[in-house]
């Protein structure tokens, strides 16, 4: 078997617009983020300048303890003073837990209304969306670009304020020992910002890429664990060299990983050393002639204390910048898709339908897929009134099952209306029209859940009664009640516990449930076999009483009775009539039935 191809390597060009894209997040868009929970975060920032400024006391205590109580050997003094220094460390331990605590809930809140919020978008678009769109993508970015985004979201405004105060703080406490020896500490700034502004660019370009092959990744684990895709490779025997591409894939990722995590690693450690060698500059600092009269040793261990303190919340200053910049490369792609426009959506001014009688009419509709170089529907013009039945037959291709999708605004059409008692499909709720409309499909999708539940997702408020009459009425009770967990039992991935008839009368008894007064029949018998097929048909016609109901047939003998055929040729109405009229004819739906 062939190896399978490595994705290829993104450009240059690519990786430039991902960088470019990451630079377009506004920082500002980010904060909004935080807006709704302002008073906490004052309260932490409140807190961060009290321990700051508290934790500053230690040095003073130490020189203190250096310069004058163990010279005297004043007992009291000392003790005072370690008194202090035990307090102070108290009361920022506990500030700390407080700042802890209050900082990592808001960040969590945040995380969460950002999942929800991409998630609810995301299940308001449209199929054309979920169409070109791979499931593994999708859910990549739902769970690892914003968990990758969970450090920074939950420590990074705090990180900011308990860095940046101590800092400060610290700054001025060692101005106030000794100015001179501040101006030793203050030369590595300059390198320090310019050495961490490259690391964030390097690291900003490399999450961009770690993204996108872990969204990869996933893709090639959708596309091969779940239980069609492992029947298919079964099958094929192409096993092995789905688990190739999966190798390749994982090996790329931790190439990734690894340059991520070493990014700008030695420039950094080079910046640590050079941290560490400034108290040997302070050491010989205080040895010139300039500093040595007005420096006590005690001045001298505070001062060396304090600048060991302001570079390690210099040094978290200047990671954060690194983390936030690298952050923006996933913060652009959960923006990417909160951004994406909502093709179909609840109109501003929706129209309340009461006492639905269900007359469905289509005028001039024409419709055309994203992408597709011709109409799949074109200027039809039907009318069906309510409580009969329209069957819509014709070749592959002929527009069929598009028209449904019409009919239940999976897509709205380019030209034309679609009204359901005279009101357009568009001036209403989409939860109102689901109600008025239910389909029924040859893709049946059941949950991953028990019986009970998949029948009570139409209507969550139905009673175990009430989801028995409908599998009754679907004639799929004797079959789920014979189970030893009855409508407890697990249906499996895709409903892979049950067959195609069984599950096909379960989704119909889950239309049941919810009552719609508009039917869409999309080919649910075409890959059934005889005999379950007239069980199936059976169900199907049961449901069918009293509702208006269009058809879609792939088999002639399920329509027959219609009270209205419509035949379409590559997106167009050429015939309509019942089948009596249509065979006598002897036009397009005759040598159909031949």
């Amino acid at each position: 078997m062939p190896r399978p191809e490595a994705r290829p390597e993104p450009t240059a060009a690519t990786r430039a617009e991902e960088a470019e894209q990451a630079r377009r997040v506004s920082l500002r868009r980010v904060a909004r983020l935080f807006r709704p929970h302002r008073g906490p975060l004052a309260v932490v920032v409140a807190v961060i300048v009290v321990s700051s400024t508290v934790a500053m006391a230690t040095p003073f205590l130490l020189r203190a303890v250096i310069d004058d109580a163990l010279p005297r050997r004043d007992v009291g003094l000392l003790a005072l003073l370690a008194g202090g220094m035990i307090a102070v460390a108290a009361v920022t331990a506990a500030l700390g837990v407080v700042q802890t605590w209050i900082s990592t809930g808001v960040g969590q809140r945040v995380m969460h209304r950002l999942r929800t919020d991409v998630f609810a978008h995301l299940q308001r678009q449209s199929l054309g969306f979920f169409t070109r769109t791979r499931t593994g993508e999708v859910q990549s970015r739902i769970t690892n670009d914003i968990g990758g985004m969970q450090t920074v979201v939950t420590s990074t405004a705090t990180s900011i304020a308990a860095n940046l105060t101590t800092v400060v703080a610290t700054a001025v406490a060692m101005v106030a020992l000794s100015w001179q020896l501040s101006l030793v500490t203050l030369v590595v700034l300059p390198p320090a910002i310019l050495v961490s502004r490259r690391v964030a660019r390097m690291r900003r370009t490399l999450t961009a890429a770690r993204q996108r092959e872990l969204a990869d990744l996933n893709v090639t684990i959708e596309e091969g664990l779940s239980v069609d895709a492992a029947a298919l490779h079964r099958t094929l025997g192409t096993g092995p060299a789905l688990v190739e591409r999966f190798t390749a894939s994982s090996a790329r990722l931790t190439d990734l990983e690894l340059r991520s995590q070493l990014a700008g690693r030695w420039r950094m450690a080079t910046m640590s050393v050079v941290f560490a060698a400034i108290p040997a500059l302070i050491y010989l600092g205080a040895g010139f002639p300039w500093t040595v009269g007005d420096l006590s040793i005690g001045t001298l261990v505070a001062f060396t204390s304090l600048q060991a303190g302001i570079f390690r919340p210099l040094s978290g200053l200047l990671d954060v910048g690194v983390q936030v910049a690298s952050s923006l490369a996933l913060f652009s792609r959960i923006f990417e898709y909160q951004d994406l426009v909502v093709d179909i959506a609840d109109p501003e001014h929706p129209v309340e339908l009461r006492d639905v009688r269900g007359d469905l009419r289509l005028s001039g509709v024409t419709f055309t897929h994203p992408g597709g170089d011709r109409p799949a529907v074109d200027g039809v013009d039907l009318e069906v009134p309510a409580g009969t039945t329209l069957a819509l037959v014709g070749e592959t291709g002929s527009g069929k099952t598009t028209l449904g999708a019409l009919v239940a605004r999976l897509h709205d059409p380019d030209a034309g209306r679609i009204t359901v008692d005279g009101v357009d499909l568009r001036d209403l709720r989409l939860a109102d029209l689901a109600g008025i409309v239910g389909v029924v499909s040859q893709e049946t999708y059941l949950l991953h859940t028990t019986v009970r539940e998949n029948l009570r997702a139409a209507k969550p408020d139905a009673t175990d009664a009430e989801i028995e009459a409908a599998a009754r009425a679907a004639r799929i009770h004797d079959v789920v009640a014979a189970l030893p967990e009855g409508y407890d039992t697990m249906v499996g991935a895709r409903g892979h516990r049950f067959s195609g008839g069984e599950k096909q009368r379960i989704a119909i008894a889950r239309t049941l449930l919810r009552d719609p007064r508009i039917l869409v029949l999309d080919e649910a018998t075409s890959a059934l076999d005889t005999e379950t097929e007239r069980a199936v048909q059976h169900a199907l016609d049961d449901l069918a009483r009293h509702r208006t109901t269009v058809t879609i047939a792939h088999r002639l003998s399920t329509v027959r009775h219609a009270d209205r055929i419509a035949v379409l040729d590559h997106g167009r109405v050429v015939e309509t009539g019942t089948h009596a009229e249509l065979v006598e004819r002897e036009g397009r739906y005759a040598a159909l039935a031949a």
